[in-house]
């Protein structure tokens, strides 16, 4: 009789999680089980995970509030990829003997999709490799040079910070803002310090957005900041969807407002097939790959097997709440 523990890995899309990571070191204790599906709402991820005492999730595309927590009595162990979470219920999960841990996280990969994003607006690859491939137009665009113009950085963290250096390499002016930037953290960056929100976005040629998820940073970017962008600027988000407003970025690309927008995140993970995402002109879209790079996915799983190995011998590690 299997007495071992189960674990389940949430939205392995690419079946990778017990490849990228050595699991063996728990073998003997835990089965091991990765659903390559995303279950859209809590019902169903209530009944794929009612037999399981340990789930591994990845950022925070799956919530995890106490609705759902109080209806998996099984579960003893959340490890969410990260070490910030938003969308677990701590205090629910600590009543429920649940123990909540997470893992290291690289900031390269977001730092260098975010310039993926912003090359392939500014040279307009989309339309050109859509053109070649197609025997469409040969050269029908004119890109946008990146020495000498204007980047604007919302947040000067630890990725935003990264993002600022290689602008700079570039030639690139760079500026930042948010609430409680000094103008110690831009000069020991080698940055401009905005006078507000709005001096950043007016002067800027690219925008690109760094600032964790809040309630003072949901919705920052509306109609009216958005319409502060020149005509020919761009903006890139690789943060948070809730940061920028879902349908007035999609106005602003409808009504020809920006020149384009580079996005990985969005309001719904995985995107449903009729959103207007997938089909908003001057858009270059990423199905949110920030995180998703060899190294970080052997970071995550490795840790995921360190926190589990810690749990069972009664000493978590790298907690939670």
């Amino acid at each position: 009789m299997d007495v071992r523990l189960r674990c389940a890995v949430l939205d392995d899309f690419q079946a990778v999680a017990t490849t990228a990571a050595d699991w063996s070191p728990v073998a003997d204790t835990v089965e091991v089980v990765s659903f390559a599906e995303h279950f859209a709402d809590e019902d169903q991820l209530a009944a794929a995970l009612a037999e399981f005492d340990i789930v591994v999730t990845l950022r925070e595309r799956v919530p995890f509030p106490g609705s759902l927590l109080d209806r998996l009595p099984r579960l003893r162990l959340l490890i969410a990829s990260g070490m910030r979470n938003s969308v677990i219920d701590y205090a629910t999960a600590k009543a429920n003997g649940v123990t909540v841990c997470g893992t290291a996280s690289s900031l390269t990969p977001p730092v260098e999709l975010t310039w993926a994003l912003l090359l392939g607006l500014a040279r307009g690859l989309v339309t050109e490799t859509g053109n070649l491939r197609t025997g469409g137009p040969w050269q029908s665009t004119v890109g946008a040079d990146l020495h000498g113009r204007n980047l604007g950085l919302l947040g000067l963290g630890r990725i935003g910070s990264q993002v600022a250096r290689v602008g700079l390499a570039f030639g690139m002016r760079v500026t930042a803002w948010s609430r409680h930037l000094t103008k110690e953290r831009t000069d020991e960056v080698g940055v401009e310090l905005a006078a507000s929100k709005e001096e950043l976005l007016t002067g800027s040629d690219f925008v690109s957005v760094h600032l964790a998820l809040s309630d003072r940073t949901r919705g920052l970017l509306g109609p009216a900041e958005l319409a502060l962008l020149k005509p020919t600027a761009y903006l890139v988000n690789t943060s948070r969807a809730a940061i920028v407003d879902q349908d007035a970025l999609l106005a602003a690309l409808h009504e020809e407002r920006i020149a384009g927008a580079g996005v990985d995140v969005f309001d719904v993970e995985p995107l449903p097939a009729d959103h207007p995402m997938r089909t908003a002109p001057r858009l270059l879209a990423t199905p949110h790959l920030g995180y998703v790079s060899q190294s970080n996915y052997a970071t995550y799983y490795t840790h995921a097997v360190q926190d589990i190995e810690a749990y069972l011998a009664g000493r978590p590690v790298r907690e939670l709440g």
